[in-house]
């Protein structure tokens, strides 16, 4: 049996993903195709312009058989966590063969390569990197010059990993190895605009760019399947988007407004002096742009700040952090599958090294029943397990607050809404 796994955001899905999966589907031919998608906060350190359940909505329409979410301390961190975490999920299922990711190199060979540096991580290497970081620099920057000296290669050919799929696909690559799993990798070429793009250019436009046109109250009927279109149009007219980083303006600057350098100094992610800054800039800025450009400096990137933000406002521990990095994600929460889906997930829960949720409110019977099966070699931590999923309801929790419609804002979505089942 053949299982596709991708990784996704789908924030919103749009014609450059549906394009993408065809083409994976095309390439490893599978019986079932799975999605690990970001929750309701995604890795640029965003809000979900709607959320996780009307995405997953959006899979399941254009081919996807079941989306699993991926936990919020994983969808809020690097490349690198992302990666540790929606790999791990696929991992820990058991049935996951293959993993097809977007490229803007389509270098197999190059993104293996960078993969294995990484992964065994020399003493040279490791070395390189240090002193790229003291000069100031991010990190992202100092790995790409510290690799142009290990490499001993031209600068232009290292430019790849300026590349943000790229970048993804050599994380995932490098998890691929420290799981010691069997899921085959393979890259399509990005077509289209790139991840970054602003403006709305043509068919394969860009998230970030489709997402700009809805905030300009702009059409973007012919950049993404009708059925998105749809469900957009349903979320928006009930008030429950569109959400942006924007709305939580008020909300994050008092939050930091509210805390000591003693509350940042055990949150994962604040070091270098970070809690200093952010908590200085909260006093002196006005509005979120200020405060963001506040701490901003050579080495930290503007999405690692926007990442810190929920770092703090989660209560990301450096020590659960750690070890959640350490042993990956610790169930596999489903938001959505289809009636072929749902024979993955029978298959699914006879091989899985971690629990399966279908049912938030049953995630304490549910432990107990894995619990009672001896018989298998399972690969979760009780406490880890615990804290990740708190922290999932948690996110839902306060992203309901920015809904537009006040009647929407209550908590508990996670327990109200029901599963999406689709076909």
């Amino acid at each position: 049996m053949k299982v596709l796994g991708v990784v996704v955001e789908y924030n919103p899905f749009h014609n450059g993903h549906l394009y993408h999966l065809k083409s994976a589907k095309k390439l490893v031919k599978p019986d079932f195709t799975i999605a690990v998608m970001s929750g309701n906060f995604c890795q640029r350190g965003e809000p979900a312009i709607v959320n996780k359940f009307a995405r997953a909505k959006m899979a399941l329409l254009n081919g996807i058989d079941v989306v699993f979410e991926l936990p919020t301390i994983y969808s809020l961190q690097d490349a690198g966590g992302f990666a540790i975490g929606s790999v791990g999920l696929m991992h820990k299922l058991g049935l996951v063969t293959d993993i097809v990711f977007g490229s803007e190199s389509a270098d197999i060979s190059f993104l293996e390569k960078i993969s294995k540096i990484l992964y065994e991580n020399s003493k040279e290497f490791d070395y390189l990197i240090k002193r790229e970081l003291k000069k100031g620099l991010s990190y992202p920057n100092a790995r790409k010059f510290a690799l142009q000296k290990f490499l001993k290669t031209d600068l232009d050919t290292i430019k790849k990993l300026e590349n943000s799929n790229d970048i993804l696909g050599i994380e995932y690559i490098k998890a691929i190895f420290k799981y010691k799993s069997n899921i085959k990798y393979h890259v399509i070429k990005r077509v289209g605009a790139k991840y970054n793009e602003q403006n709305l250019s043509g068919k394969f436009s860009s998230a970030t760019s489709i997402r700009n046109a809805i905030k300009l109250e702009k059409s973007i009927k012919e950049y993404v399947p009708e059925s998105t279109y749809s469900i957009l149009k349903e979320e928006f007219e009930n008030g429950r988007g569109p959400i942006f980083l924007e709305n939580l303006e008020q909300f994050i600057l008092s939050e930091f407004r509210l805390k000591t350098r003693k509350n940042l100094e055990n949150i994962y992610g604040f070091s270098e002096g970070l809690d200093k800054r952010f908590i200085d800039s909260a006093n002196i800025s006005t509005n979120l742009k200020e405060f963001i450009e506040n701490i901003k400096a050579k080495r930290f990137t503007f999405s690692r700040i926007r990442r810190l933000i929920f770092h703090a406002i989660f209560n990301f521990e450096k020590n659960y952090m750690e070890f959640s990095n350490k042993l990956g994600p610790q169930y596999a929460r489903v938001l959505g599958f289809t009636k072929k889906g749902q024979e993955f997930l029978s298959n699914a829960k006879k091989k899985t090294k971690i629990p399966i949720i279908t049912n938030p409110s049953l995630k304490s019977k549910i432990l107990k029943d894995v619990l009672k099966n001896s018989e298998r070699r399972w690969d979760f931590n009780i406490s880890l397990y615990n804290w990740q999923f708190e922290k999932d309801i948690l996110a839902s929790n306060i992203y309901t607050l920015f809904y537009p419609n006040s009647s929407q804002r209550k908590s508990g979505m996670d327990f109200r809404k029901p599963i999406i089942i689709e076909g």
